[in-house]
């Protein structure tokens, strides 16, 4: 059998609704990449906030983060490392317009630290960023922000994240990709044009000179759409947005919390 790389998103797809991983999921990566397929786990979270779970299912193959602006291997140095950045500038602009975008918060986001406009945890979640507690290093100040971040993320208020992106797309002369994140939540995130997760993939996969007809990926959200297109096989979750599904070439039967994923690997694969 030709070996596969199997892309998977983490919130809503890998991860069960409380953000874990369950046992027999663990343990069908596992049996997955000793069969020797490579598990890809490709997210809008952050490195930190990712690394455990890729130490959880053993992995030692390439990680994804930012939704394609970091494509590396965990704790190593690597050659064909990518990371890519969005101008500070756009930052900077973002928290003057904070009023207009109607933003609870709006933070920096760097591979292992992060700068945000509201340390108020009653508005914003520090698990969202991978900790208990806010730190006063975490406080956006402007001076601090002297280097481009991977990725901006902002929660609002406003009635239509999907509706707010477009405006803000056309405000920025789509200069910037900005998509939704975070399932239910009314997140922003905004990261350098053209780069998703499809573009990482592409990238990927030249590396590994491998043929996208032997990429499957799995995903839930609309920040998954142009991987779900791109794969050779893209599978919604059966707890999927609306919004991804005509992207996709299968809808799973089941969802994050029956270990969806793992069940289509097990039928697949083992």
């Amino acid at each position: 059998m030709t070996k596969k790389i199997i892309a998977v998103d983490l919130d809503g797809t890998l991860l069960n609704s409380e953000s874990k991983l369950s046992d027999f999921t663990k343990e069908t990566i596992k049996k997955i990449s000793a069969k020797g397929h490579k598990v890809i786990i490709t997210t809008g979270r952050p490195y930190r906030m990712a690394l455990d779970f890729y130490k959880e299912l053993e992995l030692n193959t390439p990680m994804i983060n930012f939704n394609g602006s970091l494509t590396h291997i965990p704790e190593q140095k690597w050659e064909f490392e990518q990371s890519l950045t969005v101008d500070k500038s756009f930052l900077l602009d973002m928290v003057q317009r904070k009023e207009e975008i109607e933003a609870d918060f709006i933070a920096g986001e760097y591979r292992k630290r992060f700068y945000i406009t509201n340390t108020n945890e009653e508005i914003a979640d520090p698990r969202l960023f991978g900790i208990d507690n806010f730190k006063p290093e975490n406080q956006f100040q402007a001076q601090l922000v002297t280097k481009n971040p991977n990725a901006i993320l902002l929660q609002t208020h406003a009635t239509d994240k999907y509706a707010l992106a477009e405006e803000m797309n056309a405000f920025y002369q789509h200069e910037l990709s900005i998509n939704t994140w975070g399932g239910p939540l009314n997140i922003l995130e905004c990261g350098p044009k053209g780069v998703n997760k499809a573009f990482a993939l592409q990238y990927l996969l030249n590396i590994l000179n491998a043929d996208r007809k032997d990429l499957i990926a799995f995903g839930d959200e609309h920040n998954d759409t142009e991987m779900l297109e791109f794969a050779g096989t893209g599978y919604a979750m059966k707890n999927a947005s609306e919004t991804l599904l005509p992207y996709a070439d299968q809808q799973l039967e089941l969802t994050n919390d029956q270990d969806g994923v793992a069940h289509k690997l097990t039928e697949l694969y083992l």
